[in-house]
């Protein structure tokens, strides 16, 4: 990657200043809008490698010192697939992806913190291909000193309680932050408030999900008893390798049990086992599953969602086109998930390590923990993360799964949306006809639980 080179569009971007950072980060490059309902920019996280970050104001704000207003940062997943285009585009953010007004906005509840995680994701980038991280750790690092540079510099958000919420893969960069900000919290270095952490679809037990996968599919009819003693044969050469610490021959066996169990359902897809897999053939091949299709898998199975798919020529065209456009401070050599397929090959040797034990870390520490999963989801299924939960060892774990589960609706409609139990600082939320993407299938509940975790409860119809 060259040097940086703004083309600034004044149409949308009326103010661009570059500044060095007070701490660990190399150059901080910020841009935003007039009136500061947004801002968004690039921090050198390490030496070449950059970080994109985009921060929502929202609308709803209010500045009461008895009651502080909450921000969320999203973590996407992939690992390669980008938060500032899949989660704010086509999850939470304020606009959809033909940019019409989202009515389900999380601004409703919070304020908004994208970022392109890990660098090589999305607008984020790197000048070395070495630099790339190879460990959720790593990703960690580089997260908490985005906040530094983020919240160290801004009073009024040092006020407001940060929600990390993660979707799938980032459910494993959430976990690794979560304790790398409270260190750095404790150590003086960061000033932030961590209000808590949300695991939705999140992959912290890889072992537990790829052994659910063929019980759950043959109990809904999509795999028969052939298909599912095929895949139990794979399953159990993968946790062999976990447990000898293979974890890239992992990687690869994992590959090779998603192509078992297309090939045994006619193409299940893996984020809603109700439909069939909205990819093309080649992107099935066990090469295609490990190399290059985490951002694609997502937006080909979100295309699929649409009345109109493809109507704008997807989330690509959008991100590289008018979105690029608005923003003016991607460098002109930087393609919108252009190195995204790099990000998912340099961390298949952390991609199969489970993060329970930084579950169990955060809850004993004192941290809100809640974990939300879609009925429907195959990837991480409900199963899996039932399974993973009960492997935990917080001493409150014994009565939270002896609790009741209480239902939950949503506005005036009375057919149950899904469950939830809660127990000190654990809360777990089923939430029933939603596959992988909860926002997406159930964008009422999902607004409704996100107001619970953060406690911003107040009326915004």
């Amino acid at each position: 990657m060259g040097k940086f080179h703004f083309v600034a569009s004044f149409h949308f971007v009326l103010f661009v200043f570059i500044f060095l950072p007070f701490f660990n980060g190399g150059l901080v490059i910020s841009s935003g809008t007039s009136d500061g309902s947004e801002s968004w920019g690039y921090v050198e996280v390490r030496p070449k490698a950059h970080m994109f970050w985009w921060y929502y104001k929202s609308p709803y704000r209010t500045e009461d010192p008895n009651n502080p207003w909450p921000i969320i940062l999203w973590l996407q997943g992939g690992p390669g697939a980008s938060g500032v285009g899949t989660g704010n585009f086509e999850e939470v953010g304020p606009l959809d992806s033909f940019l019409k007004p989202r009515n389900s906005t999380w601004l409703r509840k919070a304020d908004l913190l994208f970022v392109d995680n890990p660098v090589g994701t999305g607008y984020s980038f790197v000048e070395d291909k070495e630099v790339l991280v190879k460990t959720d750790e790593e990703a960690a690092t580089d997260l908490t000193t985005l906040l530094i540079e983020i919240f160290n510099r801004n009073e009024t958000l040092q006020k407001s309680p940060l929600y990390i919420v993660a979707e799938s893969y980032g459910g494993k960069y959430a976990v690794t932050l979560g304790l790398s900000a409270l260190k750095a919290i404790e150590d003086k270095k960061l000033k932030l408030i961590l209000g808590g952490i949300a695991l939705g679809d999140s992959w912290i037990s890889p072992e537990d999900f790829v052994e659910s996968w063929g019980p759950l599919l043959k109990d809904v009819s999509r795999i028969d008893e052939n298909g599912l003693i095929e895949a139990n044969g794979l399953v159990k050469q993968i946790k062999q390798q976990i447990a000898t610490g293979k974890l890239k021959a992992a990687t690869e066996t994992w590959s090779d049990l998603e192509g078992v169990i297309g090939s045994s359902s006619n193409s299940v897809d893996f984020y809603n086992f109700l439909l069939d897999s909205a990819m093309d053939p080649l992107s099935t091949t066990a090469t295609e599953l490990v190399r290059g299709t985490p951002r694609r898998r997502y937006s080909r199975y979100l295309d699929s969602l649409r009345k109109t798919p493809g109507e704008n020529g997807g989330l690509n065209l959008l991100m590289n086109g008018a979105i690029r456009k608005k923003l003016g401070i991607i460098p002109n050599d930087v393609e919108w998930g252009g190195q995204s397929d790099l990000v998912f090959s340099y961390l298949e040797g952390d991609f199969m390590r489970p993060r329970i034990n930084e579950v169990d870390e955060l809850l004993n520490k004192g941290v809100n923990m809640t974990i939300y999963n879609g009925q429907l989801d195959v990837i991480c299924a409900t199963k899996g993360t039932e399974a993973w939960v009960e492997k935990l060892k917080w001493e409150g774990l014994k009565t939270f799964l002896n609790i009741d589960r209480t239902p939950l609706y949503c506005g005036d409609d009375k057919r149950t949306k899904g469950f939830t139990k809660s127990y000190r600082n654990l809360h777990f939320y089923w939430i029933l006809e939603a596959g992988h993407f909860v926002p997406v299938d159930q964008p009422c509940v999902a607004l409704e639980m996100i107001g619970s975790i953060t406690g911003s409860l107040v009326s915004t119809k």
